[in-house]
């Protein structure tokens, strides 16, 4: 049931949805996909478009003239963009997938990457960007900006770019050797009651901090209570059953180690299922498939350019089983 207060929002939502919806298919067919140009042709709702909403009775966020880029002979990019400082910037955004069996063998290791990218440029630019290494990828998929020629016979990305933030294209680097944690997961039980102890440390170092460390598990139906602590970082119990046990960082004098029992319900002598363990973690400034961009060349340099490029690399599905 919709409360009152939110159904005028609810309702600018789907009509929104519904609207762009309309301009992206043409017959059953896709026509508009680019997301800048759909931005330009319906405005997101927001509080001010619910306002007026309210007050007019008009839902629609459609705008009124077509976007510039309808009439460009590349649908991605306006006419004619000007800026007084050009700037372009590469992201490498990557995730770690790794599955850790209960005898601490790395069974699955890979990660799904992706270019994201932000360029402000004047005119009509034309890009290429290369990677010192590009063999490692696999499974690329690229924006259809992107001249596939060029890259199936120099593994160079050329392409004139989309005004704004976009995803260039996303990629994936399989059967990687190591992880940069480990975690190794310990509980026995018997007479009623587990004891769990829990190791987590640096494994392999990345040359960057690893920030944002985190570990979560569901606690088995059985477990009737728990009490759990750690040396290092909080631990937290929710009614559902989920703990989660944040560490931050890794401190240099010790290693965090979660620990406590768990007590079982009533007629239960042992634990029969386990629990598995996600990390979560978060490296700035490296991309951990190895991966690197060796240069950004434009064909048409205009004045004063800057370029920057930035990497990090955080955890997807990093599961350990017990």
């Amino acid at each position: 049931m919709i409360g009152t207060n939110n159904y005028g929002g609810y309702l600018l939502t789907l009509c929104c949805d519904l609207q762009l919806l309309d301009e992206m298919i043409d017959n059953g067919f896709p026509l508009t996909t680019e997301p800048n140009i759909l931005r330009e042709m319906i405005a997101p709702p927001n509080l001010v478009s619910k306002m007026l909403s309210v007050v007019t009775g008009n839902a629609s966020n459609v705008s009124d003239t077509l976007p510039s880029g309808t009439g460009s002979c590349v649908p991605w990019r306006p006419t004619d963009p000007k800026y007084s400082s050009n700037e372009v910037y590469v992201d490498l955004v990557e995730e770690m997938d790794a599955i850790v069996n209960r005898d601490g063998e790395l069974v699955k290791c890979e990660i799904y990457g992706e270019v994201h990218m932000s360029s402000q440029l004047t005119g009509f630019p034309d890009l290429t960007l290369s990677f010192a290494n590009p063999s490692v990828l696999e499974d690329m998929r690229f924006h259809p900006c992107v001249r596939f020629r060029p890259w199936e016979s120099h593994q160079v990305l050329s392409f004139v770019p989309p005004d704004g933030q976009f995803k260039l294209m996303s990629y994936r680097v399989k059967k990687l050797k190591n992880t940069p944690l480990y975690v190794k997961p310990q509980i026995t039980s018997d007479s009623g009651a587990c004891r769990v102890s829990v190791l987590v440390g640096i494994r392999s170092d990345p040359g960057k901090t690893i920030e944002s460390i985190t570990l979560s598990f569901q606690l088995p139906h059985c477990v009737s209570s728990a009490d759990l602590s750690s040396n290092h970082g909080t631990v937290t119990i929710l009614s559902n059953k989920t703990c989660t046990w944040t560490i931050g960082r890794i401190p240099s004098d010790k290693t965090p180690c979660l620990s406590g029992t768990l007590a079982l319900e009533t007629g239960l002598e042992r634990l029969h299922v386990y629990p598995t363990f996600k990390v979560g973690f978060k490296i700035m400034g490296i991309a951990l498939s190895g991966l690197r961009i060796e240069k950004l060349d434009l064909k048409t340099i205009p004045p004063r350019l800057y370029k920057g490029f930035r990497a990090q690399t955080r955890a997807g599905e990093f599961d350990v089983r017990l």
